[in-house]
This record gives structure tokens, C-alpha cells and sequence, in this order.
């Protein structure tokens, strides 16, 4: 009975052994071998991504603004005299000349005066030149001559008066430009001193101008070239002739003017117009829009990867928007950047990286 007792609990204990090796010593089978591998395999497996190779160069920049032209010189003629508005020679839309007859008003005694000083020059001529002889001879004294010298010269100043008083009532252009307002004849009475005649505005030049933030505005220089593109499709180069000094305090721009040649006046006054300013060149990087992320810090720049595969992060400045690609300031010169897959990644992170063309080349 005893050595029966003995038997089963040697029994007990080995099966209670051999239980407990089935989880104290690890027995590895075919299929979890194979569990575990496909595990360790997911577990390496990287994000691909897909970067382009990049180089810092000099990039000229352009300013591109929005403006209107604008006359270079636009006056009213106004009448310097009193008297009807007798005959107007031009009508809206005439080409004018230099010195070409505008506008002229009634005479009213204005060329009688001319006769009366000119009449009285002529009297004080032939006085002074019989006081001549006569002074030759010691015959007057010396200071009867000095005065009629001097009433001889206040004749002829009567004379140029009177001349100029006659001249007022004939309007003449002042320079070349085309006629964009008339007066009506007859309607003014003799108050029409002072009065407007007509409006002349000259085209040639012409000017276009444009509004520059006061970031920009250090960048241009008077004597520099811009191409301008006008909204009825014209394009035209011309050069900047003003650039302002004081900003204009509502929305902090200054003025900049291009001055544009128009002999033949086909650009308008006041025609809507698209200016381009070549700026300075500056270092620069060229990479796609898409490639622009936003770190974890919320600062705008461009995701990389190196040579051992790790994804880094430089932040950036923007120097041109060129549509579908941006010129970039803050890119290091010969950088990989991430241009798929760079929003799924993070700064550190161990990626598989292949070159764009490469890619390419594989989808195809």
C-alpha cells in the first residue's frame, strides 16, 4: 500500500513537470516561427517617400502690381482777359499742336490800344532824335535829353503792354496734347477773365501708376526698366521716372510712376494696367508648391531627407510665388526635399527615400 502511494504521487508530480514546461521552456513551432517573422517584417517596414535634388541659385525676382495710366500733364486753358468768347477752332477729341490757335475772344479796343502806344512810340522817336541833333550843338541841355530817353522807353513798355493785352484774347495751346473739354461760344458775357476755355491733356508721355507696399518700395529705383501689359491687351516697356517718398498714410503705400513713350496716342488716360519691376536677384531654391509643410512649431519650410535616410526640416522664407513652383530663401544648397510623402512623415523619422524621376520611372 505504501509503495502504491509512492507510485501514483511520483505520477502526479511528473505530469504536473510536464505541464509546467510547456510554459517555462519555450517549444517554437513552424507557424509561430513564421507569426513572428511577418511581425518583425511589419514591424521594419518604411514609409517611402519620394524627394528631388535642389541647388541654391541667384533668382531674379519680379514685382508684379496693378495700376492705371495717367496723363503726364493735364491743364485748363483759361481765358487772361475780358470779352466774348468769339470762335473755339477745336471741338472733344482734337489734336493739338504746340502754339496752334485754340480759342479767341472779342477785341473790344484791345488792337486800338496797340495803335494808340504804338502811335505815341513813334511821336516820342522823332522828339528824341531832334533833341539828339540839338544836344550835338550845345543847343538844349544835357538833362532835357535824359528825359525824353526816358519817355521814349516808357512808350515803347506801353507799346509791349498793350501787345501783350491784345495776345490774351487769342488762346494758344501750350503744348502737344488732344482737347477733352470745350467751353461753349457765347455763353460767357465780358466777365470772362478767368474763366475756363478748354482742357488739354498730353498723352505722349504717359504715364502708369502703381501703389508699392512699403516693403517693396526700397527695392526700386528711379531710372529702372518695367514692362507694362494694359488691359486692352498692349504691351510696352518703359522706365520709372518717380518713385514717392511719403507713403500714403491710409493703406502705407507709395507711388511709383512709369513714364511710357505714346507719340502715336494709343494708350488712354486712366486705362487699367499690369506693371512688372525686375527686383535684385537674390539666393533662392526652386521646389514645387506642394513641397511646403508646416512643422510641429507651426513655422513654414520644406521637409528633407539625408543619406542615411532620416527626415529633417529647414524653415524658409518665400521669394517668388511662380504658380506651380515657389523660389525659396533657407533651403541649404544641394538638399534633398520631400516632395511626396512629406505630410505623413516627421523630423527624425527613418524613411525609404528614392529620387522623384526614379519613381516615375517605376509607375510607368
Amino acid at each position: 500500500m505504501k509503495a502504491s502511494r509512492i507510485t501514483a504521487v511520483g505520477l502526479v508530480a511528473a505530469a504536473a513537470l510536464w505541464i509546467l514546461s510547456g510554459h517555462l521552456i519555450p517549444h517554437e513551432s513552424a507557424e509561430s516561427k513564421a507569426a513572428l517573422q511577418a511581425k518583425d517584417q511589419k514591424a521594419e517596414k518604411k514609409l517611402r517617400v519620394a524627394f528631388a535634388e535642389t541647388k541654391v541659385v541667384m533668382h531674379s525676382r519680379k514685382l508684379v502690381v496693378s495700376g492705371r495710366t495717367e496723363a503726364s500733364r493735364k491743364v485748363v486753358t483759361l481765358a487772361r482777359t475780358n470779352g466774348l468768347l468769339q470762335e473755339v477752332r477745336v471741338q472733344r477729341g482734337s489734336k493739338v499742336k504746340k502754339g496752334d490757335v485754340i480759342a479767341i475772344l472779342s477785341d473790344d479796343a484791345r488792337e486800338a490800344q496797340v495803335t494808340q502806344a504804338q502811335a505815341l512810340l513813334d511821336q516820342r522817336r522823332i522828339e528824341l532824335e531832334a533833341k539828339r541833333r540839338l544836344a550835338l550843338t550845345n543847343a538844349i541841355p544835357r538833362l532835357e535829353l535824359n528825359s525824353l530817353e526816358a519817355q521814349f522807353k516808357a512808350a515803347e513798355a506801353a507799346v509791349a503792354t498793350a501787345e501783350a493785352e491784345r495776345d490774351r484774347g487769342i488762346i494758344i495751346a501750350p503744348w502737344d496734347g488732344v482737347i477733352t473739354e470745350v467751353a461753349e461760344v457765347g455763353t460767357s458775357a465780358f466777365a470772362m477773365a478767368g474763366k475756363e476755355i478748354v482742357q488739354i491733356v498730353g498723352l505722349d508721355p504717359m504715364l502708369v501708376v502703381v501703389e508699392v507696399s512699403e516693403r517693396r518700395i526700397a527695392q526700386i529705383a528711379v531710372g529702372g526698366e518695367a514692362d507694362v501689359k494694359l488691359v486692352s491687351g498692349q504691351t510696352r516697356q518703359g522706365k520709372i521716372r518717380y518713385v514717392s517718398q511719403s507713403a500714403v498714410p491710409a493703406t502705407r503705400t507709395y507711388r511709383v510712376e512709369v513714364e511710357l513713350p505714346n507719340a502715336d496716342g494709343a494708350i488712354p488716360d486712366g486705362i487699367t494696367s499690369e506693371v512688372t519691376i525686375p527686383l535684385s536677384p537674390v539666393p533662392a531654391t526652386r521646389v514645387p508648391r506642394s513641397a511646403l509643410v508646416f512643422s510641429s512649431s507651426g513655422d513654414i519650410g520644406v521637409r528633407t531627407v539625408d543619406e542615411n535616410a532620416k527626415v529633417g526640416f529647414s524653415q524658409v522664407t518665400v521669394v517668388e510665388d511662380d504658380q506651380s513652383f515657389m523660389w525659396l530663401g533657407g533651403v541649404p544648397d544641394n538638399a534633398r526635399v520631400i516632395v511626396r510623402g512629406q505630410d505623413f512623415v516627421r523630423e527624425g523619422n527613418l524613411v525609404d527615400a528614392v529620387a522623384a524621376s526614379t519613381e516615375q520611372s517605376a509607375q510607368r
